[in-house]
């Protein structure tokens, strides 16, 4: 085992997340920073970085978004002891060089399977973003955005946005 290895589970498959590199970890950073400075002054909910979620009484999936968003509806009121026995409402994943795109995406789709509504891909080494969301009938949506781009939190995060742009320069 790896020291520098964290693992995740998706339907029972262990899957190997290496440690975030300074540069992935300033950019998660400063979504959690951001997107706190919100959440705190709306009283929606709270942020979260690099929690395990599962989904309720099942263990079969486990996954660790680099930052997540838990509305004060789905939270728990004190942070748990163990990992989160739902999904959270929104995860970041910022998409790794050692990483595939594909690998995201996949996660990306497990999330709103198991119940998130938003989750948003940061791909710093293409400069672009996705955002997904969970449409009608279980089919998913999802957006490309470039630099010049925002994410938005839409009714999920009323009043939030996020410049890529601010992002990528860190």
């Amino acid at each position: 085992m790896n020291l520098a290895e964290k693992y995740y589970l998706i339907d029972g498959e262990l899957c190997v997340k290496m440690s975030p590199s300074h540069s992935h970890g300033s950019i998660a950073g400063e979504i959690a920073r951001l997107l706190g400075n919100h959440v705190v002054e709306l009283e929606l909910g709270r942020v979260t970085i690099e929690v395990g979620y599962h989904p309720s009484g099942e263990r079969q999936t486990v996954l660790l978004p680099d930052v997540a968003f838990e509305s004060w509806a789905r939270a728990a009121r004190k942070p748990l002891k163990t990992f989160a026995p739902y999904m959270p409402d929104l995860a970041v994943e910022v998409v790794s060089p050692s990483q595939r795109l594909a690998e995201s995406r996949r996660k990306a789709a497990v999330y709103l399977r198991q119940g998130t509504d938003m989750v948003w891909l940061i791909d710093p080494e293409r400069n672009k973003a996705e955002s997904w969301t969970a449409a009608d009938g279980g089919a998913t949506t999802s957006e490309i955005i470039d630099i010049d781009g925002e994410l938005s939190g839409g009714a999920l995060l009323p009043g939030f946005t996020l410049p890529l742009r601010r992002l990528f320069s860190l």
